[in-house]
């Protein structure tokens, strides 16, 4: 860590209420709103008890001379801030705590927060769209699209706020874009995109390269694995090619081309025929092998299990119900901090679900998870 804390980046964020007004800092309920966070609190009301509960804690770290706000202050203040802002702060903050290598797999995908879709008033759900380090686990910046089919306009505000020097950045096929690809090569780092039917001519031109009657016959670069586990075998190979040419005049299309490739899954059940095979096809700016190319793509996944399903089983995200205006937006980003500093805290040996419930019992354990990463 070095640079500015966690409260120092967000304490730039703007006050949208009237001074007069104000019985309770900003900055006082930010932090209350982070630490109930980290120990379980899932909406405005459990974030008050949480405040009343250890308002001696916390006047440690605030000046909370007027108490704990209620939850209904809590979720008009939380309503007013600038989401742009405090997602800023958040990639900003994380610039300084996390120091990427050459070859990290940033992989970005969306996450819907089901339980904010308003049948009654027929509102689409939240949709965020996140950047997750797969060597570290944590989430690098994050921004609010209010559909999937969104996600193409918002890929490039979230690349706006990242460092990625060095890095690998690894989107699905929605973010299979000449114009995205072209951004991650301008912030000098490589792109790994999937590609599917979103890119048709692409997609036909890469399935000549790589058709079915070579998976056995390849004399390229070929890597393979096999895993077997809870009475399923799933064999894994990776083909590639560093001759972009192959493509014809597509290949001009994507900047600094330098590998087609294709993984193939095959899962067999028992000592059943195989039944299912997945084919996918990628292209990157980067010269990878084989291998790279199937562990690279796996740890995309990673943003699936280590940050998608932690937020839903861990932090009960799917079940919030949070969405007026930026207020749920908002509180999504304060999961993901909250999840970024139980992440970094290794002395206890946890799940993300018990961790917070240590947070909750023991206000010298919430402490040393806040000291990660420099957020107090």
């Amino acid at each position: 860590m070095n640079g500015l804390s966690l409260l120092d980046h967000i304490s730039v964020i703007q006050d949208p209420r009237q001074a007069w007004k104000v019985e309770h800092t900003l900055s006082d309920i930010i932090f209350l709103t982070i630490a109930a966070v980290i120990a379980g609190a899932e909406g405005w009301e459990d974030i008050q008890d949480f405040g009343e509960d250890n308002l001696e804690w916390l006047q440690k770290y605030g000046d909370f001379d007027n108490g704990v706000p209620v939850h209904d202050t809590i979720a008009r203040v939380m309503n007013l801030i600038s989401a742009k802002q405090l997602q800023k702060s958040f990639a900003a903050w994380m610039k300084d705590c996390h120091e990427a290598t050459g070859g990290d797999v940033v992989a970005i995908d969306g996450k819907t927060i089901r339980g904010t879709y308003d049948k009654n008033k027929r509102s689409g759900a939240i949709h965020m769209v996140s950047a997750f380090s797969a060597e570290n686990q944590v989430v690098l910046g994050q921004v609010k699209t209010a559909e999937k089919s969104n996600e193409i306009t918002a890929i490039p505000e979230l690349l706006k706020l990242l460092e990625l020097r060095g890095c690998l950045v690894s989107i699905d096929a929605m973010g299979c874009q000449k114009d995205i690809a072209q951004q991650i090569v301008d912030k000098s780092a490589d792109y790994l995109l999937a590609v599917k039917g979103n890119q048709k001519k692409l997609e036909e031109a890469m399935g000549k390269v790589f058709n079915s009657s070579m998976l056995n016959s390849y004399e390229g670069d070929k890597y393979s694995i096999q895993e077997k586990g809870h009475g399923r075998t799933e064999t894994r190979l990776a083909l590639v090619s560093h001759n972009p040419s192959e493509l014809g005049d597509i290949e001009f299309d994507w900047p600094e081309l330098k590998t087609l490739g294709v993984v193939v899954s095959v899962r067999q059940e028992g000592n059943k025929p195989a039944e299912t095979m997945t084919i996918r096809h990628y292209i990157s700016s980067a010269e990878l092998s084989a291998q790279e190319l199937l562990e690279k793509s796996r740890a995309h996944w990673s943003i699936e299990v280590q940050m998608h399903w932690r937020l839903d089983v861990g932090m009960n995200e799917d079940s919030c119900r949070i969405q007026r205006e930026q207020a749920g937006e908002n509180l999504a980003v304060f999961r993901h901090i909250a999840l970024n500093l139980l992440t970094e805290e290794k002395t206890f040996k946890a799940g993300i679900k018990r961790k917070q419930k240590k947070a909750n019992r023991s206000n010298a354990y919430l402490s040393q998870v806040l000291a990660g990463q420099g957020a107090s």
